[in-house]
């Protein structure tokens, strides 16, 4: 058992946590301490208090008190304590000890009592009474002394506790705010990287905000975002511009070659300028695709509905596609490189197998494109081979049967442009399975 696995995972639960926790502690501390000190403190003094008022009270009465005696402590009562006296002669009081565990106050004041009275006496400390009476046994009567609540129990404890939850409150609440303001812009940097990653445009959603420390990761951000743009666009623009030259001096050899006396090794030097020429228009669509095709949103069912009705012209009742009742929304997409390397993967398929199926459902926040084939499949240890450029798995030069050895590379780097990913797996049919997995 690790504390890490109990500890919170998001930026934003930690800042809470490291400002919630000390300030609870702080608070913890704090009314322990009150009620360890002050409310002992206060208690005992306020029961001290009562208990000597009363015995003062007390000590002005004889044994046998008369109605004068009573009427004269009546007096006295009121004036300088606001007690209220009633005496009834030729009565008992019945014995009963006030309950002392059911508050500190209470001990206190029975102890206090005890300490300063020598009559037998009883008490009633209800809690929802306004007046606390204390009933004593005279030899010929009972005196009963009504005092004030507040003159034995404290108000202000439940003062201060109310004042330290509701303080704590609300400065958690004005806490929680700036941690909301300094936790977003790291969320939107994070957004946009996710977005960069995923091949989509960020440049109107994206700004810097927040901390300097933030404004300065999201400054190198926006600086790395603008290297990649730069290499991948001179990169496209480098291949487009070699593979369109290359078209000229090869076109030029066509027409030598086709002057010349037809013999096995003209046909050979024919056959590799075809290859060349299949490997440059591959090149140069795959290049116009990349540059031309901003994404957009697009609706991946139709488009697989449009790619399967497309190929089983050339390929009829070999392609079946499958739908299940997941509900996959419309997400951004770059619709012609995601066709060609759809393309690209399931006339690989068709091309070495008799039947293929494409299967689509939705897990969690990614489309999956499951497709299946019955040809020979992919060895497990030249798959991740097969997904190089210019590597046929095929050995013959036909290009009927091997290729130019770019449709799979393609289809990949289209998928991670996308920020998918492609992977080959074995097939239940006996063939090849392959995973074309999309974020939405």
């Amino acid at each position: 058992m690790q504390l890490r696995h109990y500890l919170p995972k998001t930026l934003f639960n930690r800042l809470v946590a490291i400002i919630l926790v000390p300030m609870f502690l702080v608070q913890l501390i704090t009314v322990l301490i009150f009620y360890e000190r002050h409310w002992d403190s206060v208690t005992r003094q306020m029961a001290d208090a009562l208990a000597s008022e009363i015995r003062l009270l007390v000590d002005r009465l004889p044994s046998e008190p008369t109605s004068e005696n009573i009427e004269n402590l009546k007096y006295f009562a009121k004036k300088y304590f606001y007690f209220d006296i009633e005496y009834v002669s030729g009565t008992t009081m019945l014995p009963k000890d006030i309950e002392t565990n059911s508050s500190y106050t209470a001990f206190a004041f029975k102890r206090a009592i005890n300490s300063r009275i020598r009559y037998p006496w009883t008490a009633s400390l209800e809690e929802h009474s306004e007046k606390i009476l204390v009933d004593m046994q005279f030899p010929n009567g009972v005196l009963t002394i009504s005092a004030g609540k507040k003159r034995l129990f404290s108000s202000t404890s439940w003062l201060f506790i109310g004042w330290t939850i509701g303080s704590s409150l609300i400065l958690f609440l004005i806490a929680l705010i700036f941690i909301q303001r300094q936790v977003r812009p790291i969320r939107r940097l994070s957004v946009a990287a996710r977005q960069l990653g995923l091949g989509r445009d960020i440049t109107e959603d994206f700004q810097l905000e927040g901390a300097r420390e933030i404004r300065s990761a999201g400054r190198a951000f926006q600086a790395m975002r603008h290297r990649i743009k730069r290499h991948l666009n001179e990169r496209t623009t480098m291949l487009a511009g070699v593979s369109h030259d290359l078209r000229t001096p090869l076109t030029r050899m066509r027409l030598q070659l086709a002057l010349v006396k037809k013999t096995p090794e003209i046909e050979e030097l024919t056959k590799d300028i075809s290859e060349m020429e299949a490997m440059i228009e591959t090149y140069l669509a795959f290049s116009r695709g990349e540059v031309s095709d901003p994404p957009h949103q697009g609706d991946i069912r139709q488009l697989l509905r449009d790619i399967t009705r497309q190929l089983q012209k050339s390929y009829p009742d070999r392609l079946t596609l499958i739908f299940n009742e997941d509900d996959i929304p419309e997400f951004p997409i770059r619709a012609s490189s995601l066709r060609r390397a759809l393309m690209n993967i399931l006339e690989n398929a068709l091309r070495y197998a008799q039947n293929a199926e494409i299967r689509v459902r939705r897990r969690e926040d990614t489309v999956l494109i499951q497709i299946d084939d019955d040809g020979p499949g992919i060895p497990l240890e030249r798959r991740a081979e097969a997904i190089l450029p210019f590597k046929r798995l095929e050995a013959s030069r036909n290009q009927q049967t091997g290729g130019t050895g770019l449709g799979l590379s393609i289809a990949s780097d289209i998928i991670l442009s996308h920020g998918g990913q492609l992977e080959l797996l074995d097939s239940p049919m006996g063939g090849l399975r392959v995973y074309v997995i999309l974020p939405i």
